[in-house]
C-alpha cells in the first residue's frame, strides 16, 4: 500500500512501488484530466506538481511520490478560477487540446517560482511539446496570467487580437452563409 496526497484529499493505493504515478493517478484514483503522451517524460502532458515543482508523472514511481503534495490540474482550481486557466481561455490557446493539462501545470508551477516573467523565463520554463503548435499563445497566456501583458503591438496583443478575430470571424461567417 501507498499513502499519497493528491489535491489535499489523502489516497490510499495497493499498487506496486515501480508503478507510474501517472497510471495510479489516472487507473487507480480516477482523475484523467494527467493526460498520456509519450510515456518518457519527453512531452509533458502528464505534468503535475509534486510539493508545487513540475513533474512528469509518466516516468516517476509513485513511492517517489509517497509523503508529497501531489497536485493535478483537477487540483489545480474547482471551478477554473486560477489565472493560468482564466487566461488559457481567455486567449482560446487549445487547438487540439491534449497537452493542455500539462502546459497548464507548467505555467502554474512558474508562476509559483518566478510571478511576472520576462519571455526567456518562460521559454526556458515550457518545456511541454504542443504538436498544434500554440507556443505563442501559450507565452501570451502566461503573461496575461502574470499580470504582465504588454501595451499595444505586443505578441501577447497580436495572440489575444487575432483569437478575438478567429471568433469574430467564425461568428460572421455562420452568419452570411444562412
Amino acid at each position: 500500500m501507498v499513502q499519497l496526497n493528491i489535491n489535499g484529499r489523502s489516497q490510499q493505493v495497493d499498487v506496486e512501488p515501480d508503478t507510474p504515478l501517472l497510471w495510479v493517478i489516472r487507473e487507480q484514483v480516477g482523475l484523467t484530466g494527467t493526460k498520456y503522451g509519450c510515456g518518457v517524460a519527453q512531452c509533458g502532458a502528464c505534468t503535475v506538481h509534486i510539493d508545487g515543482e513540475p513533474v512528469r508523472s509518466c516516468s516517476m514511481p509513485v513511492s517517489a511520490a509517497a509523503g508529497k503534495r501531489i497536485t493535478t490540474i483537477e487540483g489545480l482550481s474547482r471551478d477554473g478560477s486560477h489565472p493560468v486557466q482564466k487566461a488559457w481561455a481567455e486567449l482560446d490557446v487549445p487547438q487540439c487540446g491534449y497537452c493542455q493539462s500539462g502546459q497548464i501545470m507548467a505555467a502554474a508551477a512558474l508562476l509559483g517560482k518566478k510571478p511576472q516573467p520576462t519571455d526567456k523565463d518562460i521559454d526556458e520554463a515550457m518545456t511541454n511539446i504542443c504538436r498544434c503548435g500554440t507556443y505563442q499563445r501559450i507565452r501570451a497566456a502566461v503573461h496575461i496570467a502574470a499580470g504582465t501583458a504588454k501595451a499595444g503591438g505586443s505578441i501577447i496583443h497580436m495572440a489575444a487580437d487575432t483569437a478575438r478575430a478567429d471568433d469574430f470571424a467564425a461568428h460572421t461567417d455562420h452568419a452570411t452563409e444562412a
